[in-house]
This record gives C-alpha cells, structure tokens and sequence, in this order.
C-alpha cells in the first residue's frame, strides 16, 4: 500500500459510515402571500427607502401616472398594457442601446417574486421583466407585484426561481456609502423604487 493509500484509508476509516439521509420536513404551512408576510415587506422595503402602494389592478395605472405622468419610460414587452396611463410615453425595450435606455426618466416592469424577510425583490428576466439593463439604467423604477408572489424566506424564493434565468436581486433603491456613512443613492441602479403591491387573488 502506497503512502497515498495508507493516508486515504486512515480517513475513510475515521469518518465512519455515511450518515443517514435527512429527513424530509414538509414546508406547506408557509404559505405564499400570507398577510403577515405582506406586512413584513412592506416594513422592509419602507425602512429600505422604497414607496410602496397597496392598490388593486385597474389602479396601477393611477400609480404610475403619479409617479412618472408626463415622463417618457421604457417598458418590455410583455408588461401588461392596462398598467400604463395615456400620461406617460411608453418605449418598448426592442434591444435598445445603452444610451436610449439612460436617457429614459424610468422603467415599468412585474416581478418574478419577493422575499418578505428580506424586503427583496427578484426579477427573472421573463417577458413582463425584460433585460436586467432596462432596471439599472434609469431613475425611477415601478414594480407591480402580485401578493401571491411575496414569500417567506430565502429557501422559499430559491425553491421556486429557476437558476438558470438572469436574477436580478433588488433590496430597495440603489445606494452605497462611503468610509464616513455618507449615504449616495443611483450609483448601481435606480435612486427611486416604487413597488406596487396587488392583492390576494389577483389574476395575471
């Protein structure tokens, strides 16, 4: 037996047998939207800096004509057109350069899910989304979000994304500071994040 040899069987020896499989814990009661999770998002996206508004759908509209009326935006394509108020210019993002985008004053996008713990939101890029360039670029950015798609944890949002889309993590507007606590915002993204939140129940 080579020295190699000698020195593996030693740790095989000393790890013993392999440990049982865990069992399985069943997460149902973590239900998605739960009213306290709602609660718990708006607390952290608020203490984030973030606006939140509470609406139905036929009033997102209205949300978005307040934040961005008169303002020219860039949306993707998929985003549901009765959220849009004749107020607003709408540029559909068709692989739009850099710098169209930046010249943009804000951004409509939905979103793939939120983490209440964390005050997080995620984006897949799916079409309602669009590419993670359109977010970044200009100064306001609204997201709609179904209340159905606010979960609890960090392990409930991972088991439900799909790795393998662009995920874009969002915990309130951009912001970083600098070796004396000065707080700059709309450095590595939006200054201003308006999230809007739909009710239970609300239809795609």
């Amino acid at each position: 037996m080579s020295q190699r040899e000698e020195v593996l069987a030693r740790l095989r020896a000393a790890r013993g047998a392999a440990p049982a499989a865990p069992a399985a814990v069943p997460r149902d009661y973590r239900r998605a939207g739960a009213e306290a999770d709602l609660d718990l998002l708006v607390h952290r996206l608020t203490d984030y800096r973030a606006t939140v508004h509470r609406c139905t759908d036929d009033a997102v509209a209205e949300v978005v004509d307040a934040v961005l009326g008169g303002r020219r935006i860039v949306v993707p394509p998929g985003l549901p057109r009765r959220w849009l108020p004749a107020t607003v210019t709408a540029v559909t993002d068709d692989a739009l350069g850099t710098d169209q985008i930046a010249a943009l004053d804000g951004v409509v996008t939905a979103a793939a899910l939120a983490v209440a713990e964390t005050g997080t939101i995620v984006l897949d890029g799916a079409p309602d989304q669009g590419r993670r360039v359109i977010t970044l670029l200009p100064d306001v950015h609204v997201c709609v979000l179904r209340a159905e798609q606010v979960v609890a944890g960090l392990p409930d949002a991972v088991a439900r994304l799909d790795p393998r889309r662009p995920l874009t993590w969002i915990s309130g507007p951009s912001a970083t500071s600098d070796i004396e606590l000065n707080r700059v915002e709309g450095v590595h993204g939006p200054r201003n994040l308006h999230v809007v939140l739909l009710p239970p129940g609300t239809a795609r």
